[in-house]
């Protein structure tokens, strides 16, 4: 066992404190670096002679701070540096992602119909009752959860948009097969909040870290409004810019 692996006992200083600022002193000192998965907990308690209750503190504490992160099923990271996501009338996610050298992939999480309320009929331009298609996907880059977001479009105009969606993995595709050859963003609205139960799972965010949530309202070559978005980002892994 290194000296920086001992732990003080009896001196004021909680066991799980003392371990959080070990792997954090990995981190700094690049023995563990941004992406690198660290040690299970039955390898750390073993590591530092406590128990997995103790471990699991210190690695929460460190989740809670920013610099690791826990993946469901996979194992707890180190945190990379901020992915920078342009904002702009065109943006999109999959050229934002490839621009960075990193692999986008989305998943459709969810698929729902309802009818439209007073705020989307009006956004959308169309009557309120008017049935609208909701689709909820899930977006990543290099395999890490960046985005979650809730596509929602006139059912009528855009009636195989889910099914060429399912064909093509890309909204812009799927939307170009439907006749729009180009869109753009005609507003973005943005806001913070903690995030709910669903989107700690699916995000793979820790409960007490806030979300960065866009809305936004996209339009076709002739000014019409096409679909709403509303993307949630970990705070912790986007930063937004905004670009003209």
């Amino acid at each position: 066992m290194t000296v920086a692996e001992v732990l003080i006992r009896g001196e004021g200083v909680p066991l799980w404190r003392q371990i959080a600022r070990q792997i954090e002193h990995d981190i700094r000192s690049n023995v563990l670096r941004p992406g690198d998965k660290l040690p299970t907990e039955w390898e750390l308690t073993h590591r530092f002679g406590v128990n997995r209750h103790t471990v699991r503190r210190a690695l929460a504490a460190l989740a809670e701070s920013g610099a690791v992160r826990a993946e469901q099923g996979r194992g707890t990271f180190v945190q990379e540096g901020l992915l920078d996501y342009p904002i702009t009338r065109k943006t999109r996610f999959s050229a934002t992602i490839r621009s960075q050298a990193k692999e986008p992939k989305g998943e459709m999480i969810t698929v729902s119909e309802e009818r439209a309320g007073a705020r989307i009929a009006s956004s959308l331009e169309i009557e309120p009752g008017t049935v609208v298609c909701r689709l909820d996907v899930l977006r990543r880059a290099d395999g890490q959860p960046m985005s979650l977001t809730t596509h929602i479009y006139e059912k009528a105009r855009f009636p195989q948009l889910v099914r060429e969606y399912r064909n093509t993995g890309s909204l812009t595709d799927a939307l170009r097969e439907a006749g729009v050859a180009d869109f753009s963003r005609l507003r973005t609205q943005v806001t913070a909040r903690l995030p709910s139960p669903e989107e700690t799972r699916l995000l793979q965010v820790a409960k007490t870290r806030p979300l960065l949530v866009t809305e936004s309202v996209d339009v076709d070559r002739a000014g019409l409004p096409i679909g709403i978005g509303t993307a949630r980002f970990p705070a912790d892994r986007v930063q937004l810019v905004f670009e003209p």
